[in-house]
């Protein structure tokens, strides 16, 4: 009769921590303060300026600031300026100048004369004197505007579809990291639950012991078994800012350049120091993750249709596509064949000197106009082994398609097959051996109450439920990653659950 009050107090502890976790209140774009939360929620020391996400907005930020998606696109980009380029014509080549300056060079004085200078007339004539103009054409042949029109598009498409690949792999990296947080939301959650009734229960020991009803050794030995529960703590909140600072990094937010606010004020257990390392941990978080955790989404689509659009995955379809576009680069390659022709036209005026002797009718200019053609000669190697580059690249194209298809499916086999065990494993935890742990610890209670079991005992039991929960909250975080993992396999939106 001594411990029942002892004993009431670790039912009422038991029973509080015995009951689920309710679902996450829908965010309003702050953290709750501390007299708004839920009870479960209320231990959380975060800072007031952290912000509460839901794995909706998360998503919607990811697609405006994730910069691997951010890179594909200027991707796009840079794909569509190259086929401004290649779409038009080789730019022809217009130049102009004139004779700065001239002089007559005479020949050798006779024998017997005075010897003079060769060089007469010397002069520099301005450019009105005289003038040269040319334009030069290259004239392509074997369609080669046309192939390289079509190369460029192709690039373009290879582009795109690797936009759709960054995006695809960013959600699944912010889907797994989302519900890694939440798993260890919940987890602190529960450590912080159990905290919060080990104190209780340890105050109460304290002035049983005081009364004289329990020896000192019941409180020491209570004492010592919480060590599990605290390091709980601690462990949970680390695991949760770690995994928020992952989310950050999808997000392109500093995780490192928070600046927190005052954490809520928590009381302060008998014997612990102000500086609580958890609150030390979460005051610095940028971010808070809300979502219904406790759900169990359904997959809604069977495996025929999944695996049917493995297929139509953004990295095979951009594999395809890439392939094609080498393709195009070896008919591109192999149009060179045709040799192209340069033409180049001149026209030149020289005004003479006019103090050279001239016929009945002064000569005043020199006018000149000039047509050339001009044909690479001595390609034929060089041709060839473009060509057998071009085809050599375009055989490896085609070969990483065909493996691009097969790991995909590979991809898909493996992310079902975890798929169907996290289920099966969680339905374990939720189908009987939550229910069986809790038993198990009203049963260690009822034990004590009779007399025949120790405190111990119910401690233990305390901690297979604790054990207990703590796996289901795994299961049920691993079942959400396998569900990301295979959207993320087969390519197929809504697979994933919405939280």
């Amino acid at each position: 009769m001594k411990s029942l009050p002892i004993l009431m107090l670790l039912v009422a502890s038991g029973a509080a921590l015995a009951q689920p976790q309710p679902p996450a209140a829908a965010p309003s774009g702050r953290a709750e303060s501390p007299r708004q939360a839920t009870p479960a929620q209320a231990a959380m020391p975060l800072s007031p300026g952290t912000q509460v996400i839901t794995l909706e907005q998360a998503e919607r930020l990811l697609v405006e600031r994730n910069l691997a998606v951010i890179a594909a696109r200027r991707g796009v980009d840079s794909a569509r300026a190259q086929r401004l380029v290649a779409s038009s014509l080789p730019p022809a080549v217009v130049s102009a100048g004139n004779t700065f300056g001239q002089f007559n060079e005479g020949g050798r004085p006779a024998a017997g004369s005075p010897n003079t200078a060769n060089i007469t007339g010397a002069r520099f004539l301005g450019p009105q004197n005289n003038v040269t103009v040319g334009l030069q054409v290259l004239v392509e042949l074997g369609g080669k505007r046309t192939l390289r029109t079509r190369l460029a598009e192709e690039n373009i498409g290879a582009a795109e579809a690797q936009v759709l690949d960054a995006l695809r792999s960013q959600l699944y990296v912010l889907r797994q990291n989302f519900f890694t947080a939440l798993g260890a939301r919940a987890n602190l959650e529960v450590a912080l639950a159990n905290r919060a009734g080990l104190d209780r229960t340890e105050a109460l020991l304290r002035r049983q012991l005081r009364d004289g009803a329990i020896p000192e050794g019941d409180l020491l030995r209570f004492q010592a078994s919480r060590v599990v529960f605290e390091n709980d703590v601690v462990t949970n909140a680390q695991a949760y800012a770690a995994a928020v600072a992952q989310i950050a990094v999808t997000l392109a937010a500093d995780a490192a350049d928070f600046r927190p606010g005052e954490p809520p004020a928590v009381p302060t257990r008998r014997g612990a120091t102000s500086s609580d390392p958890v609150r030390a941990t979460l005051s610095a978080i940028a971010f808070d993750v809300q979502g219904r955790f406790n759900t169990i989404p359904d997959l809604g689509i069977g495996r025929e249709e999944l695996g049917a659009a493995v297929q139509d995955r953004p990295d095979v379809v951009a594999a395809l596509r890439q392939a094609s576009a080498a393709g195009a680069n070896l008919a591109l390659v192999e149009a060179t064949r045709w040799r192209d022709v340069t033409v180049n036209a001149g026209f030149a005026r020289t005004r003479l000197n006019q103090n050279v002797p001239s016929g009945t009718i002064p000569l005043l200019a020199n006018d000149q106009f000039s047509m050339q053609l001009s044909v690479p000669i001595f390609t034929r190697r060089i041709v060839e082994g473009n060509v057998g580059v071009a085809a050599g690249q375009a055989g490896q194209a085609d070969a990483l398609a065909r493996a691009a298809l097969l790991q995909a499916r590979a991809d898909f086999a493996i992310a079902w097959s975890a798929v169907e065990q996290s289920r099966n494993l969680l339905r374990v935890y939720t189908g009987g051996a939550l229910g069986r742990a809790e038993a198990a610890y009203r049963s260690a209670e009822q034990a004590y109450t009779a007399g025949g079991s120790s405190l111990l005992e119910v401690l233990d039991a305390l901690r297979t439920l604790n054990a207990t929960r703590l796996a289901a909250n795994l299961a049920r975080t691993n079942y959400l990653v396998a569900l990301a993992q295979l959207e993320q396999a087969t390519g197929v939106s809504g697979v994933s659950p919405r939280l």
